[in-house]
């Protein structure tokens, strides 16, 4: 699923001592025990090496400016008519001893919990952020994927290898697209939109869709709080592409060796896309009958207000996704459904548990070698742990969002906005609401709430406390 980003602007007590609420109460992880402690001092200061060398390849890191979890780095070259990609991913597995204090508590957290002013890594800041970081101009082993694509931008071959690489320099989303924009990229970064595009357009046609989530910013004006969005960079969709194309060679590798595990989502339910049409009506964004949401999502542009609120109300359709591990059979429904494809996690192993059995999979199938006891014996608890650890994080994020939104309208109680009611409950004939300004989701009561229909609502709550907005209907 999409992850919602979300960020704390300016310091502001009231919103600090909140979100110190939501960590306590959700049990959100700190620190680590002292033996995943000592077990990963021991194994940063080992330093692991191996023996093909790929360090006179120029990879660089694209990441967010303040990431030091550096999982990818790349390296793109022209080969004949098409194109080389070569993604270098953090060799986790070179660190973590199976069963090991580390291992142990990975399985515990199965993910990297973000939120607004903090995050709790998968693993120790010695490794996820020092020794398997692929962080610039030092060694760091890696698993090197070499992805020859045709002048369209299809897959035509895959290898991988486990690797030693040295990454040339660390650059963010922000400097990459003004190079880019300003024709100071240099050959390598210059074909990145260039990829890119052609890989978006393999996307279009198989019919999927790659969903451009804004980061939700609050900030304190006045002694009020404000909802921004800060709109993704192209740069950022055509990095992303990079990705995708790494998981689905990867579940092409997993599917003829017959054992890995892929990441799956059934189609949106016709009840869930119906209540986004709605929200899309609250937003006063036009989405045509005969226009798929695939289409629609294209044609937004992630920068006005409640095009970004929308995409991110959009991601509530992957609610849905899973993992299907196997081994002897290949699941007969395996698709992605947002991808349109069949897709595997394996380019995350530092901030996601199930990427480094991925990668362990496929790196013992491109060699013909025996799949790692560990890896195969794991495989099938994966889609258990995964899935609670996925719920326990998602409700991490969802508490953050509430409180945020909840934030927003703080102090104006008793004031009345327009809005469309999105979904009513036969139960206790209570409903949400979206508002446009400012684009948020809340509750209300009211007698026959009419769904999908303009109406005025007066906001009776707004809690950050209770992380809990209410309104009544007019």
């Amino acid at each position: 699923m999409p992850r919602r980003q979300l960020h704390l602007a300016d310091h502001a007590e009231r919103l600090q001592a909140a979100l110190d609420a939501i960590h306590a109460e959700l049990h959100v992880p700190t620190g680590f025990p002292s033996a995943a402690r000592a077990e990963a001092a021991r194994a940063a200061s080992a330093s692991p090496r191996p023996d093909r060398d790929l360090t006179e390849v120029p990879f660089v890191t694209i990441d967010p400016p303040t990431s030091m979890d550096l999982d990818q780095a790349v390296h793109l070259s022209r080969d004949g008519r098409g194109y080389r990609v070569r993604y270098a991913i953090a060799d986790v597995a070179a660190f973590v001893s199976p069963g090991g204090p580390i291992d142990v508590e990975a399985h515990q957290r199965g993910v990297t919990f973000y939120g607004p002013d903090r995050r709790a890594p998968l693993h120790p800041l010695e490794l996820s952020e020092g020794a398997a970081s692929l962080l610039p101009e030092v060694d760091r082993p890696a698993l090197v994927w070499d992805l020859r694509l045709d002048s369209s931008g299809s897959l035509i071959s895959t290898g991988l290898t486990r690797s030693r690489i040295r990454s040339r320099a660390k650059l963010s989303y922000g400097d990459v697209q003004r190079d880019l924009d300003n024709g100071a990229a240099d050959d390598m970064l210059s074909l990145l939109p260039e990829v890119g595009r052609l890989r978006q357009e393999q996307e279009r046609v198989r019919g999927g869709v790659s969903l451009p989530v804004p980061q939700q910013v609050i900030v304190v004006q006045d002694g009020r709080y404000r909802l921004e969005y800060d709109a993704p960079l192209p740069v950022e969709g055509w990095n992303a592409q990079l990705s995708l194309l790494t998981g689905m060679a990867a579940a092409a590798v997993m599917r003829e060796g017959r054992v890995g595990i892929f990441r799956v989502l059934p189609e949106a339910r016709p009840q869930d896309l119906a209540r986004l049409r709605r929200t899309a009506k609250a937003l006063h964004i036009h989405w045509p009958e005969e226009t798929s949401y695939a289409d629609l999502i294209r044609s937004l542009d992630p920068a006005p207000a409640a095009h970004a609120a929308f995409l991110n109300q959009a991601a509530t359709l992957f609610r849905g996704a899973g993992y299907d591990a196997f081994d002897g059979g290949v699941p007969s429904r395996a698709g992605h459904a947002a991808i349109g494809a069949e897709y595997a996690h394996v380019t995350a192993p530092l901030r996601r548990l199930v990427d480094r059995y991925g990668l362990e999979v496929c790196a013992a199938l491109v060699e013909g070698a025996e799949v790692p006891d560990w890896a195969r014996a794991g495989l099938p608890v994966l889609p258990d742990v995964m899935a609670e650890t996925g719920r326990r994080a998602g409700a991490y994020e969802a508490a953050c969002v509430s409180l945020i939104e909840a934030a927003v309208l703080t102090g104006r109680e008793n004031e009345t906005f327009p809005g469309v009611v999105v979904d009513v409950s036969r139960k206790d004939g209570r409903g949400e609401v979206v508002i446009e300004e400012p684009a948020v989701r809340g509750r209300v009561r009211g007698d026959d709430l009419p769904l999908g229909e303009d109406v005025t609502v007066q906001l009776v709550e707004a809690s950050i406390e209770e992380r809990r907005i209410a309104f009544a209907l007019i």
